[in-house]
């Protein structure tokens, strides 16, 4: 089991990092004026975001919290917390404008939150790398 479960982890942070990428080059070109740093800034995420999810990921498998709504709830905003601050620096970094940084992290909170819960609820309803819950649904 342990090995189908790294799979779908890597699975969502794949399809987690897409929606994730568009949505902060978008929010990075609006705030910034610039589609070159909307591109810059979303690019460098994605090597970032990636580890990040991935290990959010393995910690909330061996959490104790029921699978609900509420587990979701709990997931969306700490990952959102990590992914923001992480978004903030980079944009620093990129722009050497702090207050862009702060902009674009403080815009994509309420974005990503609203797109991160619609991607666990979209995961939950799929069992892949869930041998577990596949074989109560067959019994």
């Amino acid at each position: 089991m342990a090995d189908n479960s790294r799979k779908r982890h890597i699975a969502k942070a794949i399809t987690w990092r897409i929606v994730g990428s568009v949505d902060t080059f978008m929010l990075s070109w609006l705030i910034s004026g610039n589609p070159l740093t909307g591109l810059k800034i979303g690019f460098a995420e994605v090597l970032t975001k990636m580890v990040l999810y991935y290990a959010h990921e393995r910690v909330w498998f061996k959490a104790k919290v029921k699978n609900s709504k509420t587990r979701h709830l709990l997931k969306a905003v700490s990952w959102r917390v990590l992914g923001t601050l992480d978004t903030m620096t980079l944009a620093w970094i990129i722009t050497g404008d702090p207050y862009t940084g702060l902009q674009i992290g403080i815009t994509e909170v309420l974005t990503k939150m609203v797109l991160y819960y619609l991607h666990e609820r979209a995961w939950y309803q799929i069992n892949f790398g869930l041998d577990d819950r596949k074989n109560k649904q067959l019994k």
